[in-house]
């Protein structure tokens, strides 16, 4: 089991540069990946894209790589149309405005077209210098998931305990539960009807309204919920959302429960569900 929150960072001295690639991630119900590439390298930001989406199902992840002095090749290219141009229309304006001022050279640099830069980037090759970086980081990234989820799970883990404990102390009380509203209708009925009632008669009517406030069901579907709840933290791939629906029910059942209950001894296991419960579902926003 992982958590969705991570980081690593990794820096190397390459012969030609040095490139510092950092990973860290949040909580967020779905992958939001972001790349952050200098730009003559965004051409391999789908590869990499790709890379982290095989690897990652869930969570707000940022991916930062810079890489300086860098050894490229550049060609220096000059379009002296376009100087002529602007040197031509700075003088309309210049006679327009009746100003009698020599064009500064430096300002053609800062001029859209008049110098070219075009960087020789082999990309294969880049390629193959960051896949190892990535990797590397990738695994130093992946075990403080790993960490993080372990502490998780026993968390989780313990709270499910709580639960498993709380529903032994329910089960124990449901009987009783039954009795004591089976009296209760008994001593309705003879408070509405007197004491000259049909006994059978009574046990007919009790056992209808019985099963519309009987636990026995929930008991059981809570059971079944949280033994899925232990079967899915067993598992080794992602389960956050998993564990949210399983809450989700579980959280059905207890408020059920609730509902139905009619003793005070039982109230408070009920309580110690929905605490367990809780803590429960916070940490499973954390997994991945």
């Amino acid at each position: 089991m992982k958590s969705m929150t991570g980081y690593a960072l990794t820096e190397k001295n390459e012969p030609n540069s040095f490139i510092s690639l950092e990973i860290k991630s949040y909580n967020s119900r779905y992958l939001d990946l972001n790349l952050n590439f200098p730009f003559w390298l965004s051409a391999l930001e789908p590869v990499f894209r790709a890379y982290f989406s095989e690897r990652i199902a869930r969570g707000k992840v940022e991916v930062s790589l810079h890489v300086k002095d860098a050894d490229i090749d550049v060609d220096i290219l000059t379009n002296t149309k376009a100087a002529k141009a602007y040197a031509k229309a700075m003088r309309e304006i210049a006679d327009a405005a009746g100003i009698n001022s020599e064009i500064d050279i430096n300002r053609f640099s800062e001029k859209e077209g008049v110098i070219i830069i075009e960087r020789n980037i082999d990309i294969p090759a880049w390629e193959n210098t960051l896949l190892p970086i990535f990797e590397e980081t990738f695994v130093k990234y992946d075990k403080t998931r790993l960490d993080e989820g372990a502490a998780l799970k026993k968390d989780i883990l313990s709270n499910l305990d709580r639960i498993h404990a709380a529903l032994k102390t329910i089960k124990k009380y449901a009987p009783q539960m039954e009795e004591i509203f089976c009296q209760n209708i008994r001593e309705r009925f003879t408070e509405l009807l007197g004491c000259e009632i049909n006994e059978q008669r009574i046990m007919q009517e009790v056992a209808v309204m019985l099963v519309k406030y009987t636990i026995n069901e929930e008991i059981v579907r809570l059971e079944a919920h949280c033994n899925s709840l232990s079967h899915e933290l067993k598992r080794n791939e992602p389960i956050g959302k998993k564990l949210d629906f399983i809450c989700q029910e579980i959280n059905r059942e207890i408020n059920t429960i609730g509902s139905k209950n009619q003793m005070i001894e039982m109230s408070q296991s009920i309580i110690e569900v929905k605490d367990a419960l809780e803590n429960i579902r916070e940490q499973s926003r954390n997994v991945e």
